[in-house]
């Protein structure tokens, strides 16, 4: 089964960094948000990419194609005959993983991406799809199980968000209750999606086709959208702000979402 993952956006909100760079080359720690999303999906078996570029496409090529260089030690043999590299204790950080580098335009809405890609999907009836800057302890393997037993088109995953401000309760013109940042019981669009393609019945190659929109809605309203509820850790790096709480967690050693370093996680 692919996994599908949007990469082509410009990230305006996150300026700072993607003035230079594609916002999932971003980092958290020492690598990007990109390969901690790969990690995950990697952890629970699913190693084969497509990855939807865009905005600054040729640096995230130009990332993996000289990974392994850059984080090994390595001989280069050069000269008359074929270029030969061989690397010293080699630190795997992207083992056994294929990745399919797709150009899907540079001003291409989500849903036209999706669209474009359509062909590099194979013979698999089901992949997978996320976004290209949210994190998550989320279990692959109960998402994926849940959507076949649901039976529909698309599975998304829904997230509990934090509300980024204090929450008061008034009570006849008094503060009954004041909470600071609760969690909400609503839930939100956290990405992490399992799909039938059948949904390419519902995206078009045109810029402006948002996933989130139109087929996203005609999809609920004809009952082929299901919703897996994640309760655990879900983060995504919209702003600075959220970037540097991140890089935080990271530095403490709290890191939730890299469940590959839990020895606990069934794969």
């Amino acid at each position: 089964m692919k996994v599908v993952i949007l990469c082509g956006g410009k990230g305006m909100r996150l300026r700072e960094e993607t003035e230079h760079k594609p916002k999932p080359l971003v980092t958290i720690g020492e690598m990007p948000i990109l390969w901690h999303i790969m990690k995950t999906y990697a952890h629970y078996g699913f190693r084969d990419f497509v990855l939807c570029l865009g905005y600054k496409g040729e640096m995230i090529k130009d990332y993996f194609l000289g990974l392994d260089e850059a984080a090994n030690d390595f001989t280069l043999k050069l000269g008359s005959g074929p270029k030969v590299i061989t690397h010293h204790n080699k630190r795997g950080l992207a083992d056994d993983w294929n990745i399919t580098f797709v150009n899907t335009g540079l001003n291409s809405n989500t849903g036209s991406r999706l669209a474009k890609i359509k062909d590099f999907i194979g013979n698999d009836e089901e992949f997978l799809l996320t976004y290209g800057d949210g994190v998550a302890d989320i279990d692959i393997n109960a998402a994926v199980a849940y959507h076949k037993q649901k039976g529909k088109v698309a599975t998304l995953s829904g997230v509990n968000w934090i509300n980024p401000f204090g929450v008061i309760e008034p009570q006849d013109g008094l503060v009954a209750a004041f909470k600071e940042k609760p969690r909400s019981k609503a839930f939100i669009n956290g990405g992490f999606y399992i799909l039938n393609k059948k949904v390419f019945d519902y995206v078009k190659k045109d810029e402006d086709c948002i996933l989130e929109k139109e087929p996203m809605e005609k999809l609920s309203r004809e009952g082929q959208l299901a919703i897996y509820e994640h309760h655990g850790f879900w983060y995504c790096v919209d702003t600075m702000k959220h970037l540097e709480d991140l890089n935080v967690m990271y530095a403490s050693g709290n890191r939730p979402w890299m469940v590959w370093e839990n020895k606990t996680t069934e794969v």
